[in-house]
């Protein structure tokens, strides 16, 4: 297991060509990564991408057990992984959730678990499907989402035209008995990847789809409309990492905007009104562009309001000012030199410590889940 000892970066303040002024950024108080855990369940799985806190007890979870799932199966095909693993930080031990049927019934293309998943506060966990048989997108499908019990026991699965390869990380709306969940989709018109990066080959197709449910009491959630409330984002099939497109979501549920990572045109955007909006706001408004962000993926709001982006790129997270747009700094988290830039390839998921003080991530090269306070 890799040990990420008291490292940080130097934060990198955007000026504009002027002097610098004093912000206090959430990524100011942040100073230890350490390693909690391997992700690598009992059958192999590799490649940890969502990560999700949960909110309640319920089943074999308890409340603020961090639940990782893995996206590769024991080869390191991606677009195979089946298992949910469960992170429980006062006992510091890792055990198997879930895991899911290759070829489950109602999931258009089989299983590989991405980085879309939630679990809600009626112990109720859904994750996304964005499979292939050979690892690469020649052969993917439009995958579905998978409902949950709290025992990790599938229980129904969401499927149908609006759906194909949910693939970001979901931000929630949850009041209990109802929830609405956000999630981008990267699959439409996707085929096999170019030969070479450069070969752009991008296709405007990737759309982020609301979706309402209603959870009656001890029944499975219950899909009570789909809203695709953002179109037109790029997308395409990648050799090293399957598919790129629109990845991280984080909510504002007060101003009731959503923020989506653009990582194929290495910015971030907002969709206002995304929580009431009929249609489609297109690509929304662009919020900040290059900078710090190379190749933005993972989102989460931090308390302070700004939001913490992972690179795709390097080992870095961002945070940035949506109000202002502002990049106000940028953390190293991963150090790895066994990529070029340090940490390339390796970040994905991020999600909040419950306390607020931190955060989790995952390092898919060394297959762990970190924490950083």
């Amino acid at each position: 297991m890799k040990h990420t000892s008291v490292f940080l970066a130097a934060f990198i303040a955007l000026t504009g060509g002027a002097q610098a002024e004093e912000t206090k950024g959430f990524l100011d108080t942040p100073r230890h990564h350490n390693t909690l855990t391997s992700s690598i369940p009992d059958n192999g799985d590799q490649n940890p991408y969502a990560i999700f806190v949960a909110p309640v007890t319920a089943g074999s979870f308890q409340k603020d057990d961090v639940l990782v799932d893995n996206f590769n199966n024991d080869k390191n095909l991606q677009g195979t992984g089946t298992t949910i693993v469960d992170y429980n930080p006062a006992s510091k031990t890792m055990k198997l959730f879930a895991q899911i049927p290759k070829d489950l019934k109602g999931c258009p293309g089989g299983v590989g678990l991405s980085t879309a998943m939630a679990v809600l506060k009626s112990g109720w966990v859904i994750v996304g499907s964005t499979p292939s048989t050979d690892g690469t997108t020649t052969t993917k499908g439009p995958g579905c989402l998978i409902v949950l019990d709290a025992n990790g026991k599938v229980q129904s699965t969401i499927a149908g035209a609006n759906i194909n390869d949910p693939w970001g990380n979901m931000a929630v709306i949850d009041n209990g008995s109802l929830a609405t969940l956000f999630v981008s989709m990267v699959g439409f018109g996707v085929g096999a990847p170019p030969e070479k990066e450069e070969e752009k080959n991008f296709i405007n197709k990737a759309t982020v789809l609301r979706i309402e449910l209603s959870i009656p009491a001890g029944k499975p959630p219950v899909v009570k409309s789909q809203t695709v409330i953002a179109s037109g984002f790029s997308e395409r099939g990648d050799k090293d990492v399957f598919i790129l497109g629109p990845t991280g979501l984080a909510l504002d549920a007060n101003k009731h905007i959503l923020y989506v990572s653009d990582a194929l045109n290495n910015r971030v955007v907002a969709i206002d009104n995304a929580t009431g909006r009929k249609d489609s706001a297109g690509t929304g408004r662009e919020v900040t562009k290059d900078g710090l962000l190379h190749r933005p993926l993972a989102m989460a709001m931090a308390p302070n309001g700004n939001l913490l982006v992972t690179n795709g790129k390097n080992g870095q997270v961002v945070e940035i000012d949506p109000a202002s747009g502002k990049q106000l700094s940028a953390q190293w988290i991963d150090t790895d030199k066994a990529q070029t830039p340090p940490g390339n390839g390796d970040l994905f998921g991020i999600a909040l410590t419950p306390s607020g003080d931190g955060f989790y991530y995952v390092e898919d090269d060394v297959n762990t889940l970190m924490i950083a306070q």
